[in-house]
């Protein structure tokens, strides 16, 4: 007779489960990520038939029958952070805040809490990581908190359900995901059974008692501890903190959403008081802009409903290695080199005894293909070292064959640039005629990346 199994491998950074240990995982496809551990004990059925609390749980519901109900979104008093939910909190929504160590994710949430226990609700804020005296030393530094702020240093989960049971709270904190534990589970805190069963327990106790539950996640680059990816199914809503914990910026970016939009970002920049909102990206970006610098092009980018401008900056450089570098930071890296095998093949401008260095200052990670007739400007003046002007923007998407294609939303980019002092804006020929005539804006229209003038 064969032996039960009492363990599983699963993939520390995907969570993908496996009977029998794998050099490489086929979800994710990294290397060396599975762990041993142990399976969780489930108790015996009784009797040897499930128990079925609610005979009317299980019947069929006709869709059209189905009365909808309009969900009443709270403010969190941070504009930025109510953008990027959709307006606002859902009662008995599942939030799960992921984002590197020292990214701003527990100063944001202390912020959160701040400004709801000012309107009289009861807070919870659960901590696994610091103590009673390490939050309040943090909160003094963002102003005065109300008594309706309750904190609790705990990480057995029992004990944390209790507490939510007894307090009745509109919303809870738990920092972080990875330091809690249920008894049940025999595998050790910041494990991918203990992380799902935790958050599994957490779920039931949102949708079922009403209340908005944090879920703050940690990610690491080494992929050691558990991170957000194995709870993103779980969670209504997942956002990512982005941005280099050394710089003054962050930014908030919504990855999904049940409740709204996951398009949307918010930016904040970090100061001695906490996180303070960026009301205008585009001018936050643009400050310390080089001027009279080849190399140098402002691109518009749709981020949900909010164009933001950013400087895309590219410095091409003779090299002497056999391989010639590409390093690309904000942009796609594949996207670039296929640029430049445009460039090369239709505009005959050959980078490969070339040096490529390509970035998008501030930091900000941009994936939409309307950056890249900035980043083609760029590349030609770096290149030939001629200058674009200080006033001009650009945006399109650039196919194979050198042709510039539409992009969305174009009047709003162009009002975008008006309103911070551009003059000229270089766009698909083909959304000329949707974007109109702008008062004081030159609307230069091209079809093919050969039409650039330098």
């Amino acid at each position: 007779m064969a032996k039960a199994r009492n363990s599983v491998f699963f993939c520390q950074n995907c969570g993908f489960e496996s009977a029998k240990w794998m050099g490489q995982c086929p979800a994710c496809r990294e290397w060396n990520t599975f762990a041993e551990e142990p399976v969780a004990k489930s108790s015996p059925s009784r009797g040897g038939a499930a128990v079925r609390r609610d005979p009317n749980a299980a019947v069929p519901t006709q869709l059209t029958k189905v009365v909808p109900e309009d969900k009443v979104r709270t403010g969190t008093g941070i504009g930025e952070l109510d953008r990027v939910l959709g307006g606002g909190l859902v009662a008995g929504s599942l939030i799960l805040v992921g984002g590197d160590p020292g990214i701003g994710k527990s100063t944001l949430l202390l912020q959160v809490c701040r400004n709801l226990s000012a309107r009289g609700q009861k807070i919870l804020y659960v901590s696994g990581e610091e103590s009673l005296q390490q939050i309040r030393m943090r909160a003094d530094r963002m102003g005065s908190f109300g008594d309706d702020l309750l904190l609790l240093c705990e990480t057995n989960l029992d004990t944390i359900r209790e507490a939510i049971e007894t307090v009745r709270p509109a919303a809870v904190v738990v920092d972080s995901i990875q330091t809690m534990y249920n008894e049940a589970v025999t595998s050790a805190p910041g494990s991918v059974s203990q992380v799902r069963e935790t958050t599994g327990i957490l779920m039931q106790i949102a949708k079922g008692s009403g209340i908005t539950i944090f879920i703050v996640g940690h990610v690491t680059k080494e992929g050691v501890v558990a991170g957000p990816r194995v709870l993103e199914h779980m969670v209504d809503t997942v956002l990512y903190f982005e941005g280099d914990r050394n710089a003054s910026y962050r930014i908030l970016r919504g990855v999904k959403n049940r409740f709204g939009s996951t398009n949307e970002i918010g930016v904040f920049e970090m100061g001695e008081e906490g996180l303070k909102e960026v009301p205008n990206p585009s001018e936050f970006m643009l400050s310390g802009r080089p001027e009279n610098a080849s190399g140098s092009v402002v691109a518009c980018a749709m981020e949900g409903t909010r164009p933001v401008l950013v400087e895309v900056q590219a410095l091409a450089t003779r090299s002497g290695m056999a391989y010639p570098r590409r390093t690309v930071d904000g942009p796609d890296l594949n996207r670039v080199n296929l640029l430049l095998a445009v460039l090369d093949k239709r505009v005959h401008m050959s980078f490969s005894e070339m040096d490529v260095y390509v970035n998008i200052a501030g930091g900000i990670r941009i994936r939409e293909p309307s950056v890249d007739l900035a980043i083609v400007m760029a590349l030609i003046s770096g290149a030939r070292d001629r200058v674009v002007s200080d006033k001009t923007i650009a945006f399109g998407e650039v196919g194979l064959g050198g042709e510039v294609r539409a992009v969305s939303m174009a009047k709003q980019r162009v009002m975008e640039a008006k309103k911070l002092g551009f003059d000229t804006v270089i766009m698909p020929q083909v959304n000329l005629k949707s974007v109109g005539k702008v008062e004081n804006m030159r609307l230069v229209g091209i079809r093919n990346v050969k039409e650039l003038q330098f």
